[in-house]
């Protein structure tokens, strides 16, 4: 396996540093990175991977895989640096949010085999999750790889249509922010009734992640979950009452269905 990384910052970081937890040589990685800083602690992690500074023939040549891993932004400027050298490539994966696959295709010259992904950042821990969709152009093999790059940084959710990226950036793309204002909300509460900064994070923290793995080992809905710890005229059902009567989780649906819909703007002003 030889993978070509257009960027090396967080993201191209966590990807090479899970495919290398799961046994991948470093050898096996180029990078093209114009930071000097940014070169330097990637040879210091990865002893043995390739380093370039700009998109040449030689930091794609022979690679079965290109990971456009620029932001946004840069996307426009990578991918017409990379054209001249693409075409032999097997596969693209573009991990650049609002990126979509007929803009890149046009920056690359026509290049058509790209499959484009959604990661989020607990991918930096191995925890993350990603949305990913392929054309009929990237055949089993190219989604293959371009699945266990992505699952080396945590889970995959495949879509039958390139929209629906749109919909994952909503969800999970931008949902750790929300886990955080969550968790912010929570420590302040505590905070307020008496405790000190590091209790109150404890509290906080430690609450959350426990409802969640208690969430993943079951089999009930969160729902239903929810039901068994509000008991009537209960402590829970005060608090509950109380977001109802204020709309939080209507008002959290519409926050995500918001996200979505700045993503497909960001789509249409990252193409121009």
């Amino acid at each position: 396996m030889n993978i070509s990384f257009i960027g090396g910052g967080n993201m191209a970081t966590a990807l090479i540093g899970g495919l290398v937890s799961k046994g991948a040589d470093a050898r096996e990685f180029r990078v093209v990175e114009p930071l000097a800083a940014q070169h330097a602690s990637l040879v210091e992690r990865f002893a043995g991977i390739g380093i370039f500074g700009e998109a040449t023939a030689g930091a794609v040549d022979g690679a079965d895989l290109v990971v456009m891993a620029v932001k946004p932004q840069h996307m426009h400027e990578a991918a017409l640096a990379l054209a001249p050298h693409i075409a032999g490539v097997p596969v693209v994966l573009s991990i650049a949010a609002g990126t979509r696959i007929a803009d890149l295709s046009r920056w690359l010259g026509g290049y058509p085999r790209i499959a484009r992904a959604m990661p989020n950042t607990p991918a930096l821990v191995g925890a993350g999750i990603s949305g990913v969709f392929a054309p009929v152009e990237v055949n089993a093999a190219g989604r293959k790889l371009a699945s266990r790059v992505l699952e080396a940084a945590g889970a995959v959710v495949w879509v039958d249509r390139e929209e629906m990226l749109d919909a994952v950036t909503g969800v999970s793309g931008s949902g750790p922010a929300y886990v955080f204002y969550f968790l912010e909300g929570l420590e302040q509460a505590a905070r307020e009734l008496g405790f000190s900064t590091s209790d109150a994070r404890k509290l906080a923290y430690t609450t959350f992640a426990g409802a969640l793995k208690l969430a993943q080992a079951s089999d009930l809905e969160p729902a239903i979950l929810r039901a068994q710890v509000t008991s009537k005229g209960g402590t829970t059902e005060r608090a509950l009452t109380t977001m109802e009567a204020d709309g939080v989780k209507a008002k959290f649906i519409a926050a995500v269905k918001a996200a979505a819909v700045r993503a497909h703007e960001l789509g249409d002003e990252f193409g121009k």
